[in-house]
Protein backbone atom coordinates (compact mmCIF):
# COMPACT_ATOMS: atom_id res chain seq x y z
CA UNK A 1 0.00 0.00 0.00
CA UNK A 2 1.50 3.28 -0.93
CA UNK A 3 2.51 5.12 1.84
CA UNK A 4 1.98 8.54 0.10
CA UNK A 5 -1.16 8.23 -0.03
CA UNK A 6 -3.40 11.08 1.47
CA UNK A 7 -6.92 12.06 2.27
CA UNK A 8 -8.80 15.17 3.38
CA UNK A 9 -11.41 13.62 5.24
CA UNK A 10 -9.06 12.50 8.29
CA UNK A 11 -8.14 8.55 7.47
CA UNK A 12 -4.92 7.58 5.59
CA UNK A 13 -4.23 4.38 4.06
CA UNK A 14 -1.00 4.30 6.94
CA UNK A 15 -3.69 3.73 9.69
CA UNK A 16 -5.14 0.66 7.86
CA UNK A 17 -1.15 -0.30 7.88
CA UNK A 18 -0.83 0.25 11.43
CA UNK A 19 -3.22 -1.97 12.47
CA UNK A 20 -2.17 -4.79 10.54
CA UNK A 21 0.44 -4.31 12.72
CA UNK A 22 -1.54 -5.04 15.96
CA UNK A 23 -3.25 -7.19 14.87
CA UNK A 24 -0.24 -9.50 13.40
CA UNK A 25 -0.44 -12.94 15.16
CA UNK A 26 -3.53 -11.84 16.61
CA UNK A 27 -6.33 -11.90 14.08
CA UNK A 28 -7.16 -14.61 11.44
CA UNK A 29 -5.76 -13.83 8.17
CA UNK A 30 -8.96 -14.93 6.47
CA UNK A 31 -8.99 -16.89 3.03
CA UNK A 32 -10.13 -16.27 -0.26
CA UNK A 33 -12.45 -18.75 -1.19
CA UNK A 34 -13.30 -19.74 -5.01
CA UNK A 35 -15.61 -22.36 -6.41
CA UNK A 36 -16.42 -23.75 -9.85
CA UNK A 37 -19.99 -23.82 -9.24
CA UNK A 38 -20.24 -20.65 -7.91
CA UNK A 39 -18.67 -19.25 -10.94
CA UNK A 40 -20.99 -21.32 -13.19
CA UNK A 41 -23.63 -19.72 -11.83
CA UNK A 42 -22.67 -15.99 -12.37
CA UNK A 43 -20.40 -16.66 -15.99
CA UNK A 44 -17.51 -14.73 -14.32
CA UNK A 45 -15.39 -15.54 -11.15
CA UNK A 46 -16.38 -14.73 -7.46
CA UNK A 47 -13.38 -14.19 -5.18
CA UNK A 48 -14.76 -14.60 -1.58
CA UNK A 49 -13.32 -12.72 1.48
CA UNK A 50 -14.11 -15.38 4.46
CA UNK A 51 -14.26 -13.28 7.56
CA UNK A 52 -17.03 -15.64 8.86
CA UNK A 53 -13.83 -17.95 9.63
CA UNK A 54 -12.56 -14.77 11.66
CA UNK A 55 -12.24 -14.89 15.24
CA UNK A 56 -15.95 -14.36 16.56
CA UNK A 57 -17.51 -15.41 13.48
CA UNK A 58 -16.89 -11.60 11.84
CA UNK A 59 -14.46 -9.11 10.92
CA UNK A 60 -15.61 -7.03 14.13
CA UNK A 61 -12.95 -8.78 15.90
CA UNK A 62 -10.47 -6.59 14.05
CA UNK A 63 -12.02 -3.23 14.46
CA UNK A 64 -12.54 -3.54 18.64
CA UNK A 65 -8.94 -4.91 19.17
CA UNK A 66 -7.06 -2.07 17.38
CA UNK A 67 -9.27 0.32 19.13
CA UNK A 68 -8.60 -1.48 22.85
CA UNK A 69 -5.08 -2.12 22.49
CA UNK A 70 -5.12 1.97 21.86
CA UNK A 71 -6.67 2.74 25.50
CA UNK A 72 -3.81 4.41 27.45
CA UNK A 73 -3.22 1.92 30.25
CA UNK A 74 -4.32 4.05 33.24
CA UNK A 75 -7.82 4.09 31.88
CA UNK A 76 -8.20 0.51 30.95
CA UNK A 77 -9.34 -0.61 34.53
CA UNK A 78 -12.60 1.26 33.80
CA UNK A 79 -13.36 -1.06 31.30
CA UNK A 80 -15.45 -0.67 27.61
CA UNK A 81 -18.27 -0.53 26.94
CA UNK A 82 -19.94 -0.97 23.41
CA UNK A 83 -23.60 -1.02 21.49
CA UNK A 84 -24.26 -3.90 19.11
CA UNK A 85 -26.52 -6.03 17.19
CA UNK A 86 -24.11 -8.83 18.33
CA UNK A 87 -20.71 -8.97 15.98
CA UNK A 88 -19.41 -5.81 17.06
CA UNK A 89 -20.21 -6.99 20.80
CA UNK A 90 -18.50 -10.29 20.59
CA UNK A 91 -15.61 -8.56 19.00
CA UNK A 92 -15.46 -5.93 22.09
CA UNK A 93 -15.73 -8.81 24.54
CA UNK A 94 -13.21 -10.89 23.16
CA UNK A 95 -10.93 -8.62 22.42
CA UNK A 96 -11.59 -6.90 25.72
CA UNK A 97 -10.74 -10.03 27.34
CA UNK A 98 -7.49 -10.57 25.62
CA UNK A 99 -6.55 -7.56 27.64
CA UNK A 100 -8.14 -8.49 30.91
CA UNK A 101 -10.30 -5.27 30.94
CA UNK A 102 -14.23 -5.54 31.92
CA UNK A 103 -16.91 -5.01 28.90
CA UNK A 104 -20.64 -4.06 29.24
CA UNK A 105 -22.50 -4.38 25.64
CA UNK A 106 -26.02 -2.73 24.86
CA UNK A 107 -27.66 -5.03 23.04
CA UNK A 108 -30.75 -4.99 21.52
CA UNK A 109 -33.55 -7.43 23.17
CA UNK A 110 -34.46 -8.69 19.92
CA UNK A 111 -30.87 -9.42 18.71
CA UNK A 112 -30.13 -13.11 17.79
CA UNK A 113 -29.65 -15.60 20.51
CA UNK A 114 -26.48 -17.09 19.69
CA UNK A 115 -24.65 -13.52 19.31
CA UNK A 116 -25.76 -12.64 22.85
CA UNK A 117 -24.86 -16.14 24.05
CA UNK A 118 -21.39 -15.74 22.92
CA UNK A 119 -21.06 -12.07 23.82
CA UNK A 120 -21.70 -13.46 27.41
CA UNK A 121 -19.15 -16.37 26.72
CA UNK A 122 -16.60 -14.40 26.34
CA UNK A 123 -17.08 -12.30 29.69
CA UNK A 124 -19.33 -8.94 28.96
CA UNK A 125 -22.50 -7.88 30.32
CA UNK A 126 -25.15 -7.82 28.79
CA UNK A 127 -27.49 -5.01 28.85
CA UNK A 128 -30.65 -5.01 26.69
CA UNK A 129 -33.10 -2.13 25.40
CA UNK A 130 -35.17 -1.82 22.66
CA UNK A 131 -33.64 -0.82 19.13
CA UNK A 132 -37.45 0.76 17.90
CA UNK A 133 -37.84 3.12 21.37
CA UNK A 134 -34.68 3.78 22.62
CA UNK A 135 -31.50 5.24 21.25
CA UNK A 136 -28.32 3.15 22.28
CA UNK A 137 -25.70 5.97 21.53
CA UNK A 138 -27.27 7.75 24.56
CA UNK A 139 -27.67 4.35 26.57
CA UNK A 140 -24.01 3.72 25.80
CA UNK A 141 -22.71 7.25 26.16
CA UNK A 142 -24.56 7.50 29.64
CA UNK A 143 -23.18 4.39 31.52
CA UNK A 144 -19.34 5.58 30.06
CA UNK A 145 -19.43 8.76 31.78
CA UNK A 146 -20.89 7.37 34.72
CA UNK A 147 -18.28 4.67 34.89
CA UNK A 148 -15.57 5.94 33.73
CA UNK A 149 -15.14 3.73 30.84
CA UNK A 150 -14.16 3.89 27.28
CA UNK A 151 -16.89 3.98 24.74
CA UNK A 152 -15.90 1.86 21.78
CA UNK A 153 -18.47 2.55 18.56
CA UNK A 154 -19.30 0.28 16.29
CA UNK A 155 -18.15 2.12 13.35
CA UNK A 156 -17.68 5.59 13.54
CA UNK A 157 -14.17 5.97 14.91
CA UNK A 158 -11.12 5.87 13.09
CA UNK A 159 -9.46 3.19 15.25
CA UNK A 160 -12.38 0.98 14.46
CA UNK A 161 -12.49 1.74 10.78
CA UNK A 162 -8.96 1.58 10.75
CA UNK A 163 -9.32 -2.61 11.81
CA UNK A 164 -11.47 -3.28 10.00
CA UNK A 165 -9.97 -1.84 6.67
CA UNK A 166 -7.40 -4.77 7.28
CA UNK A 167 -9.82 -7.01 5.61
CA UNK A 168 -9.45 -5.21 2.76
CA UNK A 169 -5.56 -4.24 2.54
CA UNK A 170 -5.18 -8.27 2.97
CA UNK A 171 -7.34 -8.95 -0.05
CA UNK A 172 -4.64 -6.65 -1.92
CA UNK A 173 -2.04 -9.11 -1.14
CA UNK A 174 -3.84 -12.12 -1.37
CA UNK A 175 -4.63 -11.28 -5.60
CA UNK A 176 -2.47 -11.22 -8.22
CA UNK A 177 -4.17 -8.48 -10.29
CA UNK A 178 -7.06 -5.92 -9.00
CA UNK A 179 -10.74 -7.10 -9.37
CA UNK A 180 -13.11 -5.81 -11.86
CA UNK A 181 -15.03 -4.57 -8.77
CA UNK A 182 -15.47 -5.26 -5.39
CA UNK A 183 -18.45 -5.48 -2.69
CA UNK A 184 -18.97 -5.06 0.33
CA UNK A 185 -22.03 -4.87 3.12
CA UNK A 186 -22.66 -1.36 4.51
CA UNK A 187 -24.01 -1.17 8.14
CA UNK A 188 -23.04 1.97 9.45
CA UNK A 189 -19.73 2.17 7.10
CA UNK A 190 -16.81 1.49 8.94
CA UNK A 191 -16.06 -2.45 7.21
CA UNK A 192 -16.52 -0.64 4.10
CA UNK A 193 -14.60 2.72 4.90
CA UNK A 194 -11.50 1.13 5.63
CA UNK A 195 -12.05 -1.85 3.17
CA UNK A 196 -12.45 0.98 0.11
CA UNK A 197 -9.93 2.86 1.63
CA UNK A 198 -7.02 0.02 1.30
CA UNK A 199 -8.44 -1.07 -2.19
CA UNK A 200 -7.81 2.47 -3.26
CA UNK A 201 -4.65 2.84 -2.41
CA UNK A 202 -3.72 -0.53 -3.96
CA UNK A 203 -5.81 -0.34 -7.21
CA UNK A 204 -7.10 3.27 -7.59
CA UNK A 205 -9.15 2.47 -10.62
CA UNK A 206 -10.90 -0.47 -8.99
CA UNK A 207 -14.58 0.53 -7.93
CA UNK A 208 -16.59 -0.45 -4.73
CA UNK A 209 -19.59 -0.58 -4.28
CA UNK A 210 -21.72 -0.20 -1.09
CA UNK A 211 -24.56 -3.60 -0.94
CA UNK A 212 -27.53 -3.11 1.76
CA UNK A 213 -30.99 -4.55 2.53
CA UNK A 214 -33.94 -3.30 1.27
CA UNK A 215 -35.27 -0.47 3.67
CA UNK A 216 -31.63 0.24 4.76
CA UNK A 217 -30.12 1.62 1.61
CA UNK A 218 -28.93 5.06 3.73
CA UNK A 219 -25.62 4.90 2.19
CA UNK A 220 -27.21 4.46 -0.89
CA UNK A 221 -29.64 7.14 -0.60
CA UNK A 222 -26.80 9.45 0.60
CA UNK A 223 -24.01 8.75 -1.94
CA UNK A 224 -27.00 9.95 -4.59
CA UNK A 225 -28.16 12.58 -2.45
CA UNK A 226 -24.42 14.20 -1.60
CA UNK A 227 -25.96 14.19 2.04
CA UNK A 228 -26.36 12.03 4.78
CA UNK A 229 -30.14 10.54 4.09
CA UNK A 230 -31.14 8.52 6.76
CA UNK A 231 -33.51 5.20 6.75
CA UNK A 232 -37.58 5.39 7.48
CA UNK A 233 -37.86 3.97 11.30
CA UNK A 234 -40.59 1.63 10.39
CA UNK A 235 -38.36 -0.97 8.15
CA UNK A 236 -37.43 -4.46 9.14
CA UNK A 237 -34.88 -6.84 7.53
CA UNK A 238 -33.62 -9.99 8.41
CA UNK A 239 -30.28 -8.38 7.91
CA UNK A 240 -29.73 -8.00 11.88
CA UNK A 241 -26.21 -6.41 11.34
CA UNK A 242 -27.00 -3.90 8.89
CA UNK A 243 -29.58 -2.13 10.78
CA UNK A 244 -28.35 1.42 11.53
CA UNK A 245 -30.16 4.47 11.58
CA UNK A 246 -28.24 6.04 9.07
CA UNK A 247 -24.52 6.28 8.21
CA UNK A 248 -21.81 7.41 10.54
CA UNK A 249 -20.61 11.12 10.09
CA UNK A 250 -17.06 9.48 9.69
CA UNK A 251 -17.42 6.92 8.01
CA UNK A 252 -19.60 8.58 5.19
CA UNK A 253 -16.76 11.78 4.94
CA UNK A 254 -14.88 8.44 3.44
CA UNK A 255 -17.09 6.98 1.99
CA UNK A 256 -18.48 9.70 -0.40
CA UNK A 257 -15.13 9.80 -1.78
CA UNK A 258 -14.10 6.63 -2.21
CA UNK A 259 -17.20 4.34 -3.22
CA UNK A 260 -18.89 4.05 -6.63
CA UNK A 261 -22.37 3.89 -5.56
CA UNK A 262 -24.78 1.54 -3.68
CA UNK A 263 -26.56 -1.71 -4.47
CA UNK A 264 -29.49 -2.94 -2.42
CA UNK A 265 -30.73 -6.34 -2.10
CA UNK A 266 -34.06 -7.85 -0.64
CA UNK A 267 -34.30 -10.39 2.13
CA UNK A 268 -35.44 -12.89 -0.40
CA UNK A 269 -32.13 -12.65 -2.00
CA UNK A 270 -29.97 -13.08 0.95
CA UNK A 271 -31.62 -16.00 1.68
CA UNK A 272 -30.96 -17.21 -1.83
CA UNK A 273 -27.33 -16.55 -1.27
CA UNK A 274 -26.93 -17.61 2.26
CA UNK A 275 -27.91 -21.33 0.76
CA UNK A 276 -25.66 -20.54 -2.18
CA UNK A 277 -22.74 -19.90 -0.02
CA UNK A 278 -23.37 -23.43 2.13
CA UNK A 279 -23.71 -25.34 -1.38
CA UNK A 280 -20.91 -24.65 -2.71
CA UNK A 281 -18.88 -23.10 -0.47
CA UNK A 282 -19.38 -24.83 2.73
CA UNK A 283 -19.41 -21.59 4.37
CA UNK A 284 -22.09 -20.54 6.97
CA UNK A 285 -22.58 -16.81 6.44
CA UNK A 286 -25.05 -14.84 8.19
CA UNK A 287 -28.04 -12.25 6.06
CA UNK A 288 -26.08 -8.95 6.90
CA UNK A 289 -22.65 -10.80 6.02
CA UNK A 290 -24.27 -12.05 2.59
CA UNK A 291 -25.76 -8.73 0.81
CA UNK A 292 -22.20 -8.65 -1.71
CA UNK A 293 -23.00 -12.57 -2.51
CA UNK A 294 -26.69 -11.48 -2.79
CA UNK A 295 -25.96 -8.75 -4.96
CA UNK A 296 -23.52 -10.37 -7.60
CA UNK A 297 -26.05 -13.62 -7.70
CA UNK A 298 -29.13 -11.36 -8.29
CA UNK A 299 -27.79 -9.38 -10.96
CA UNK A 300 -27.19 -5.69 -9.30
CA UNK A 301 -23.64 -5.52 -10.95
CA UNK A 302 -22.22 -7.50 -13.93
CA UNK A 303 -20.56 -10.44 -13.17
CA UNK A 304 -20.00 -12.24 -17.15
CA UNK A 305 -16.53 -12.56 -18.01
CA UNK A 306 -15.46 -10.40 -15.05
CA UNK A 307 -13.55 -11.24 -11.49
CA UNK A 308 -15.55 -9.88 -8.35
CA UNK A 309 -14.14 -9.64 -5.13
CA UNK A 310 -16.85 -10.10 -2.37
CA UNK A 311 -16.58 -9.54 1.50
CA UNK A 312 -18.79 -12.10 3.11
CA UNK A 313 -18.56 -10.22 6.29
CA UNK A 314 -19.31 -12.74 9.06
CA UNK A 315 -21.24 -16.02 9.99
CA UNK A 316 -23.10 -15.75 13.24
CA UNK A 317 -26.18 -17.04 11.74
CA UNK A 318 -29.75 -17.58 13.99
CA UNK A 319 -29.79 -21.47 13.45
CA UNK A 320 -33.79 -21.63 12.79
CA UNK A 321 -33.20 -18.37 10.50
CA UNK A 322 -30.23 -20.53 8.88
CA UNK A 323 -32.62 -23.38 8.39
CA UNK A 324 -35.24 -21.16 6.76
CA UNK A 325 -32.68 -19.92 4.44
CA UNK A 326 -31.62 -23.44 3.25
CA UNK A 327 -35.13 -24.45 2.91
CA UNK A 328 -35.89 -21.90 0.81
CA UNK A 329 -32.71 -22.32 -1.09
CA UNK A 330 -33.78 -25.49 -2.02
CA UNK A 331 -36.84 -24.11 -3.69
CA UNK A 332 -35.21 -21.98 -5.88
Amino acid sequence: MPSSATSDNGFLPTDIVAAAGRLDGVAVRTPILEAHLLNARIGGRLLIKAEPLQHTGSFKFRGAYNRISQIPDEERGHGVVAYSSGNHAQGVAAAARLFGIPATIIMPADAPAIKRANTEAYGATVITYDRYREVRETIGERLAAETGATLVRPYDDHGIMAGQGTVGLEATQQLDAAPDAVLCCCGGGGLIAGVSTAVKAAWPDCPVYAVEPAGFDDTARSLAAGAIVPNDGSARSICDALLAAQPGNLTFAVNRQTLAGGLVVTDDEVRHAMAIAFETLKLVVEPGGAVALAAALSGKIETADRTILIIASGGNADPALFAEALEAGARR
